[in-house]
């Protein structure tokens, strides 16, 4: 019997038409043949999914929903949703409750990697390599004189929680920094500052199922923006080169990070780690437990590279979340 699997987008942020194409493109790469494959929208307004071109209510009790008389239950969830509730473990620990499984990481893992800051330290006590940093609550005073003298210019101003560089800033002058803080605490309620580190862009994806951990070829990211914002990560704005023009050396010693990387936060599913390259250093820039999922996306990319067939690569997934509770 064909296992009934949810792709779930859609959230409470600005990045929710981010999470619908990556919708969009999980369920064009899910084998249609093992899986009847439904798209379900959760947002402040309703839970709802789509059967045959009519929409259901979910019922948030035990995540079913009924047409026609019948019931139906999920016995898988796909969370594509970048942002709250689907990527800071809100919504991992309701189907924690439930015994559905689902396809990223746990409520922990969720959780520490949704806060920039959080993450950056919690990493660095690893003794992973991060930018200098401070992060701001709505509560505190902007004082921009201590901001650059700690980090000096320029800058980057970014929501602490949050994605797809939505309200991001790459500040250059003293002048300019409130305004910035301000822009980004629309978006969230605390704010990560960074030091800029000037270098080479790459990214490496990784997930594991019942074949062990796979990393996967890195891709460099080369952009004529001022940085790798929502033009270049959306409209075409950027260069991506899978796999990424460094040494073997460098790429193998990313790898490893990356691997590291996904043990200490205890991740599941795949995960996407993004860093800079300096003075023949990678810097860790910020993990992604919810990667982008349309055919132009990282990962997408990646999973091709090494010559892999993405609709195995999600088989293989789903079976083995699903089997570590349902077996």
């Amino acid at each position: 019997m064909k296992k009934n699997v949810a792709i779930i987008w859609g959230g409470y942020s600005s990045e929710k038409e981010v999470s619908k194409k990556s919708a969009k493109g999980i369920s064009s790469f899910i084998d249609k043949e093992k899986y009847n494959v439904y798209s379900v929208k959760i947002d402040h307004e309703s839970w709802e999914v789509e059967k045959n071109g009519q929409i259901y209510s979910i019922d948030k009790n035990d995540f079913s929903f009924i047409s026609n008389g019948w019931s139906t239950k999920f016995d898988f969830a796909y969370i594509t949703i970048h942002g709250t509730p689907g990527e800071d473990g809100t919504l991992q620990g309701y189907f924690d409750m439930l015994q559905i499984p689902y396809s990223n990481c746990g409520v922990l893992a969720s959780a520490i990697t949704f806060n920039k800051f959080t993450c950056n330290n919690y990493l660095k006590s690893f003794g992973i390599n991060v930018a200098n940093s401070i992060v701001l609550r709505k509560e505190n005073e902007i004082n921009s004189k201590q901001i650059i003298d700690r980090l000096g210019l320029p800058v980057f101003v970014k929501p602490n929680m949050g994605g797809s560089s939505f309200a991001t800033t790459k500040v250059k002058r003293i002048e300019n920094i409130e305004n910035a803080v301000n822009e980004a605490f629309e978006e969230a309620n605390e704010v990560i500052i960074e030091s800029f580190i000037a270098g080479t862009e790459v990214t490496c994806g990784c997930l594991k199922t019942d074949k062990g951990l796979t990393i996967l070829p890195l891709t460099e990211v080369v952009t004529k923006n001022e940085f790798f914002d929502y033009n270049a990560k959306y409209n075409g704005e950027v260069e991506e080169i899978t796999p990424a023009r460094i040494s073997n050396e460098m790429t193998e010693k990313i790898k490893f990070l990356t691997s590291q990387i996904y043990d200490y936060i205890n991740a599941k599913g795949i995960i996407r780690v993004d860093y800079i390259i300096s003075n023949e250093m990678p810097v860790l820039l910020e993990v992604n437990t919810t990667p982008g999922m349309t055919s132009t996306s990282f990962i997408p990319q990646q999973i091709r590279a090494a010559k892999l067939d993405i609709k195995e690569v999600l088989t293989n997934i789903i079976e083995f979340e699903y089997n570590k509770i349902k077996a």
